[in-house]
């Protein structure tokens, strides 16, 4: 059976227009829907949000003309919902069982504080080419796109093999409901060779980006305790020691202050020699936009002067946040008081092959063991999440990849590791081994992901979709000589894999 190229031209004129007069419209619709991740609303089910968007998306996908899709929302007792659509095969495809899974979400982060006056996360607002409100970037476009691209190789003729999209509802929550479902949809999910995921970022928007490793997460709430009550600090001061400094001391334990490496030995490895030939790639392509991408404030600096050496401590070297607190009032409140006790959420970013299991051992025996002056300190560990190192691409799928994005940005491929998390990936690792992945998104720079201002930049979200498109076609053309890799289908059973929130 003959292999066939697509149009490259076509499949953006199309793809232009689909998005211009359907999917855009549909995002702004979505991004008025408050549906946040079960994590950030606990009431998700009784406020509906979560359904709402479901709807949405669901009726879209029924409306569109593709040759025999079936749209299913699945729904199992007392986990979020997914939405399950199988795409079979073109008559022509000559693919047999080989299938592609695309992946997306449709839950969202919080709002978060800073939006700009005339914007807000459930705002739509289109500024140029760019759509601003939570959640059309991360990743409602997923769908929209992943069908678009199969609608832009039909409407050419051109053959694709059968295609399963699945959009989950809790992945910025962990994903912890998408084992469960993944498991009970095994036999209807089959055998996918290519793994399509579009729930990542892009270093610019001049060309097509894929992911290569993506790092795990450990976290959770420390407490520091010193008393039953506050009490008069003039009193207590200098005899009571601070929770905060306590606090402090325990932090230095597991981080330098000065230059923010992490000090526990064991939550570093040994970055693959690939990876770190591409950081240097990446440096000498992206320049100071590897910070510049940043709101940061005049005057202020990176944490590295060595552009390389800041593209592996976001992609492969552990790092910590602090981002919540309790135990302190706001300013205005805050009285001459020696605090009982301050707490702060940790986010310690992992290495993309650390276990995250025993990261999370790692950082309790760091900072439970003795305890300055005897207080009393407790860790919550809310996360131990693994990360993921992406197999090594076959030459079919590099050389489509790399063909999509000269043929749409007119700029070679750009491959890097992300400093986030996407629980799927590795899930999809383990479940199937021999399978390639092409994870891309539109996140760049300034999008802001979870934070105030967040935008999709709806020229790339065209772009990607065209490149998924090509890629598409190519997996065929592949199959059909051979070069595709089958892999096992789902296995049945509890999966035991680790997860975390982007």
């Amino acid at each position: 059976m003959a292999t066939r190229n697509v149009d490259p031209a076509s499949i953006q004129t199309f793809l232009n227009a689909k998005w211009d007069d359907d999917i855009v419209p549909q995002l702004v619709e979505y991004i008025r829907i408050p549906n946040k991740s079960p994590m950030f609303d606990s009431d998700w089910a009784a406020h509906g949000y979560m359904d709402d968007a479901v709807k949405l998306m669901e009726t879209w996908a029924r409306a569109q003309n593709v040759a025999g899709m079936q749209v299913e929302v699945v729904r199992l007792e007392g986990r979020t919902p997914l939405i399950f659509v199988d795409i079979p095969a073109s008559a022509d495809a000559g693919t047999g069982e080989d299938c592609v899974l695309l992946y997306g979400h449709l839950d969202k982060q919080p709002e978060m504080t800073g939006w700009d006056d005339d914007l807000g996360p459930w705002k739509p607002v289109i500024k140029g080419d760019r759509l601003y409100g939570r959640g059309g970037a991360d990743d409602g476009y997923a769908i929209f796109g992943s069908i678009a691209a199969v609608q832009a190789l039909q409407e050419q003729g051109m053959p694709h093999a059968r295609c399963v999209v699945m959009i989950e509802a809790c992945e910025e929550s962990g994903s912890y409901d998408l084992p469960a479902y993944v498991d009970h949809l095994a036999a209807r999910i089959g055998k996918p060779s290519l793994v399509v995921c579009l729930d990542s970022g892009c270093g610019n928007y001049d060309q097509l980006w894929c992911t290569t490793s993506l790092r795990g997460l450990a976290g959770g709430n420390l407490t520091v305790k010193v008393l039953s009550e506050g009490v008069h600090s003039g009193d207590a001061s200098g005899v009571v020691p601070s929770s905060f400094r306590i606090l402090r001391q325990l932090l230095s334990r597991i981080e330098d202050e000065t230059t923010g490496r992490i000090l526990v030995d064991g939550l570093h490895v040994e970055v693959p020699g690939d990876r770190l030939v591409q950081a240097e790639t990446c440096a000498e392509v992206l320049d100071t936009a590897i910070f510049d991408k940043f709101p940061f404030l005049p005057g202020m600096t990176p944490m590295h002067a060595d552009l390389t050496e800041l593209v592996l401590n976001r992609t492969w070297r552990p790092a910590l946040s602090i981002t919540g607190a309790e135990g302190m009032p706001p300013l205005s409140s805050a009285g001459n008081v020696l605090r009982p006790y301050t707490s702060v959420k940790l986010s310690l970013r992992l290495p993309p092959t650390l276990d995250g299991k025993r990261a999370g051992e790692l950082l309790s025996e760091a900072l439970l063991s003795d305890p300055p002056n005897g207080a009393e300190v407790t860790l919550h560990l809310e996360k131990d999440s693994t990360g993921w190192n992406a197999p090594t691409m076959t030459p079919w799928l590099e050389q489509a990849i790399d063909d999509a994005s000269q043929a749409f940005f007119g700029k070679p491929a750009m491959y890097m590791g992300e400093g986030g998390t996407i629980p799927f990936m590795g899930m999809l690792g383990e479940k199937f081994p021999g399978a390639q992945f092409m994870i891309t998104g539109v996140l760049g720079p300034h999008s802001n992901a979870h934070g105030p201002n967040e935008f999709l930049d709806i020229p790339m979200g065209k772009r990607v979709t065209a490149c998924v498109a090509q890629v598409l076609a190519e997996h065929r053309n592949a199959s059909v000589r051979g070069e595709t890799v089958g892999v096992a289908a789902v296995a049945g059973g509890e999966h035991h894999g680790d997860h975390g929130c982007c």
